[in-house]
């Protein structure tokens, strides 16, 4: 699975769950709230100030160590 800003927080997660790890690290303590299943990466940065493009990089670099 590719991820992009553009995939939702629920997809990531059920791809794997260790993306969870790397979304609290970045400061979205919110991972497992229902409302925040549906939103993509990006909606979910813009929400919390966060960086997409870091974030984004930050779990492509996990999934690639994998």
């Amino acid at each position: 699975m590719e991820i992009t800003k553009q995939t939702t927080m629920g997809e990531m997660i059920e791809y794997d769950r260790g993306i969870a790890v790397i979304l609290m690290e970045a400061g979205m303590h919110c991972v497992g709230c229902p409302a925040s299943i549906g939103e993509t990466l990006e909606e979910a940065c813009q929400v919390h100030g966060l960086d997409a493009d870091t974030v984004l990089k930050n779990i492509q670099d996990y999934l690639a160590e994998k």
